[in-house]
């Protein structure tokens, strides 16, 4: 069901290029309505499917800007996750909300893709929680998959979560920024108690260039209110709704993933796009585990100019980046 439009892809002369795609639709994923966003100006071009991370940092509002040179060469598909962004409702089952889920769901839009747009195979990308689903997919499913792109890879998230504390900490120890040493002293060490605790790292972990190095979560959010993809409810529902509603449910299971010992052995070639400044998902771990990971073809690009989202801060490297890896 086609829920609403994003800008159509038209030549010189402005009518509309047949074989393109530009679509914001609803699928039945995991028998729950969940919104994708599909634009590639050639129907035929290979797919390249984002998952995006959070949990609940969903991205169809504010990815197509970042994009716009990928949907020449690409199908480029972005989904809104359960609970997220323009997928969250309120009557979503809290039981659905879990890993093996999101693999299964993530499963059936991927068939969808394939026999859409008639082609055997996708390339994949995940970004932070997406890579964690994107890491877990590939591993069992490899026959579907060209090759997998780990944005701000998540390793082991026990330790994740104890890095990036121990970055921030010592910030604010460097900066003497009194405010964030008295707040980070009193939440401690993590695993935190709730998510004001989590929000609150967070907060200093962004002041202090660990989430982002050239650019802001601001300019996300007022990027987004400047394309049609989303309305002001669907940023309503972003900021106020489907990132809480997905940490909740999703934040716990996530604390126990260690890929070192669940994905570390892939069929497919795997390329890991990192930050040199990522202390969200530490630059320190993806190397560990890049040192460690089997695959017939496996690659680590440092983006010098990046922290934790390197694809929306350096995009025309990541554009190389991906036009490479489809070659």
């Amino acid at each position: 069901m086609i829920i609403s439009r994003t800008p159509s892809f038209k030549d010189l002369n402005g009518r509309l290029i047949e074989e393109s795609v530009a679509s914001i639709e609803m699928l039945r994923l995991g028998k729950i309505q969940q919104c994708v966003l599909m634009r590639g100006k050639n129907k035929k071009n290979p797919i390249l499917l984002f998952l995006h991370g959070g949990p609940g940092t969903a991205q169809i509002g504010f990815a197509p800007k970042f994009q716009r040179e990928l949907e020449e060469h690409f199908v480029v598909v972005n989904w809104d996750q359960k609970g997220a962004g323009k997928s969250y409702a309120s009557n979503i089952p809290v039981s659905s909300m879990n890993i093996d889920q999101f693999l299964l769901d993530l499963h059936e839009l991927i068939e969808e893709l394939l026999q859409r747009f008639k082609q055997e195979k996708l390339y994949l990308v995940g970004h932070s929680w997406g890579s964690v689903l994107g890491s877990l997919f590939i591993s069992k499913y490899p026959e579907l998959i060209h090759a997998y792109i780990g944005v701000g890879q998540v390793v082991n998230m026990e330790r994740n979560e104890e890095i990036s504390y121990e970055y921030t900490l010592h910030k604010a120890n460097e900066t003497n920024n009194k405010k964030a040493l008295e707040q980070l002293m009193k939440i401690g060490n993590p695993p935190y108690k709730d998510q004001v605790d989590l929000f609150l790292q967070r907060k200093w972990l962004r002041k202090f260039g660990g989430s982002f190095h050239n650019m802001s979560l601001s300019k996300f959010i007022l990027s987004s209110i400047s394309f049609r993809e989303y309305s002001f409810v669907d940023l309503v529902k972003y900021m106020a709704n489907g990132e809480r509603f997905s940490i909740n449910n999703l934040w716990d299971e996530l604390m126990e993933v260690n890929l070192i010992k669940q994905a570390h052995t892939f069929k497919v070639p795997v390329f890991y796009c990192v930050g040199r400044y990522d202390y969200q998902t530490p630059h320190e771990l993806v190397v560990d585990y890049f040192n460690i990971v089997e695959a017939p073809k496996k690659e680590l690009i440092w983006f010098e100019n990046s922290a934790h989202a390197p694809n929306f801060e350096e995009p025309n490297k990541f554009y190389e980046v991906c036009m490479s890896v489809a070659q």
